[in-house]
């Protein structure tokens, strides 16, 4: 029995006459005819009676007709999620990040683009810290991550730029330069923290940030001197609200607003954070090229800030 035998065969029971179902087919009526005789013969069973008329189908036929039905939605709906899954318009994706990366608008935002665009694909999320992510992306276990530092071996993976932003220090809100706590004192020139305690995060973590900020103190003419190392950036936070030093974090971490901590901008020559998207080479996920995509053409015209 093939496809088209059932195709046949529901187009005559649903027409009640055999010629007006060759004209649905696009077919001559004799063809039609003899394959619904070659069905029975196979099946051993009575479909349809013949009336002068047209026909009717027997208990056998209408049962026949219930399942043929099922059995061809079905083959259509594989057929189409085949189709829909090929063109990157159905599967999965597992999306890994870093603890800042959502706090930066662009993430939220392209995330929300593309579970808009394209509904039918699920979308999972994992956190963790860079050096974990690239190896998730090695293994397979995700398909891209959103990361904040460049990878010093990017064997396997390629790293798309795609936005910066300005780094501002991050003060207890009790400390000298915190301006009484207010949220909308003055930027600080770098140097004026040389004599400060910082908190980092961790460099086998983020070696990208944090070398970025030892480069732009030693320009500022000093060197600084760490008190603790945080594994993410977002804990550093935590640390200075406790009061154990300051620390230089993101812009896009203002919208973590945490009691104890008051963010000043920082003048002059100071790191810049950059936002990225780490891949696997040679992927050939058509749902991977769909979200790449989407990410590029977001970043071309999101908003750069200062």
């Amino acid at each position: 029995m093939e496809l088209r035998h059932l195709r046949y065969f529901i187009a005559v029971a649903e027409e009640g006459h055999i010629t007006r179902a060759a004209e649905r087919l696009g077919m001559q009526q004799p063809p039609l005819s003899q394959q619904i005789r070659a069905l029975e013969r196979e099946l051993d069973v009575q479909l349809l009676r013949r009336k002068p008329r047209g026909v009717e189908l027997t208990e056998a036929g209408r049962a026949l007709l219930a399942d043929a039905r099922a059995i061809l939605a079905h083959i259509d709906h594989a057929f189409a999620t085949t189709r829909r899954t090929a063109r990157g318009e159905q599967g999965r994706i597992a999306v890994g990040f870093t603890s800042s990366a959502p706090f930066h608008p662009f993430v939220p935002r392209v995330i929300r683009a593309f579970r808009e665009t394209f509904p039918l694909i699920a979308l999972t999320l994992e956190e963790d810290g860079t050096t974990e992510l690239i190896e998730d992306l090695r293994h397979e276990r995700i398909d891209a991550a959103f990361i904040r530092t460049q990878v010093a071996d990017p064997m396997g993976v390629t790293i798309n730029p795609l936005l910066e932003e300005a780094m501002l220090a991050a003060l207890p809100s009790t400390h000298a330069l915190a301006n009484g706590g207010a949220a909308d004192g003055p930027p600080l020139p770098l140097a004026t923290l040389a004599a400060e305690t910082f908190i980092v995060y961790r460099r086998r973590s983020g070696p990208g940030l944090y070398d970025a900020i030892f480069a732009a103190c030693h320009a500022a003419g000093f060197s600084p001197l760490v008190g603790q190392e945080a594994p993410r950036i977002v804990s550093t936070l935590n640390l200075v609200a406790a009061g154990l030093g300051i620390a230089i974090v993101p812009a896009s971490l203002q919208r973590m607003q945490m009691d104890g901590v008051v963010y000043r901008r920082l003048t002059g020559t100071h790191p810049r954070a950059p936002l990225l998207l780490a891949t696997r080479r040679g992927d050939t996920s058509a749902v991977v090229r769909r979200f790449l995509d989407l990410v590029k053409r977001t970043a071309r015209t999101f908003p750069r800030t200062a």
